[in-house]
């Protein structure tokens, strides 16, 4: 199977990391990327609109067809935001673009950057992981081909690209330490790229994948 992917939150470190093994793998055919500033790549396969308001779509959506895959890598973290702020850019937002996307692709395939931690069963816990955890129910009940959430914890960034926390500067310096002694939640970014598309590709048996899963993945 070739994909046609869709990838918004390529100018984020996870999203920069998926785009470079898309643009890589032998069975990534067109990708077109949305992004509200540049990525600053170049690729034949690779096309990019500029459009700041991801809760309306409607004058890009003619470029929104033809597509067999999303990998929405587009996402905020909840430090200093409220509830009702972090709701509606986590929740309401990828609900907006996941239902605009099937709307022209009924038969994709939609893979979804969790985290690590999110609660499915909405109640108690952190908030972070209670709106997660309804974005991912959510999801899961649109008519999609297929649906996946990816769960990742700590990522070793991918050597050469840019858009990384300087947190990780440091890290990569403990990673086999980590790696050993945490298997359950490290993995590099190479992994959770090469993931995606094999889940799109290839499928799995689960439709929430946590570390574990997103490293055995990665090497089918």
């Amino acid at each position: 199977m070739k994909l046609k992917v869709i990838i918004t939150g390529s100018t984020g470190m996870v999203g920069e990391g998926v785009l470079h093994e898309c643009l890589q793998h032998p069975n990534v055919e067109k990708i077109l990327v949305i992004n509200r500033r540049p990525c600053g790549i170049s690729n034949p396969k690779l096309f990019e609109i500029i459009h700041t308001d991801f809760f309306d779509f409607s004058q890009i959506e003619n470029q929104l067809s033809g597509f067999n895959s999303c990998f929405f890598c587009l996402g905020v973290s909840s430090f200093r935001k409220k509830e009702q702020e972090y709701f509606s850019l986590t929740h309401t937002l990828t609900m907006y673009v996941a239902q605009k996307l099937i709307q022209f692709n009924p038969s994709m395939i939609f893979c979804y950057i969790s985290s690590t931690g999110a609660n499915s069963e909405k109640k108690g816990g952190q908030m972070w992981a209670r709106i997660k955890g309804m974005t991912e129910d959510d999801l899961m009940k649109l008519p999609f081909k297929r649906v996946y959430m990816f769960r990742p914890a700590i990522l070793n960034p991918t050597k050469g690209l840019k858009n990384y926390h300087k947190f990780y500067s440091v890290f990569k310096f403990f990673y086999p330490f980590f790696r050993l002694t945490f298997p359950k939640y490290v993995s590099t970014l190479k992994e959770l790229g090469l993931a995606m598309i094999n889940s799109a590709t290839k499928g799995y048996e689960k439709q929430i994948l946590e570390v574990s899963d997103i490293v055995k993945l990665s090497k089918q």
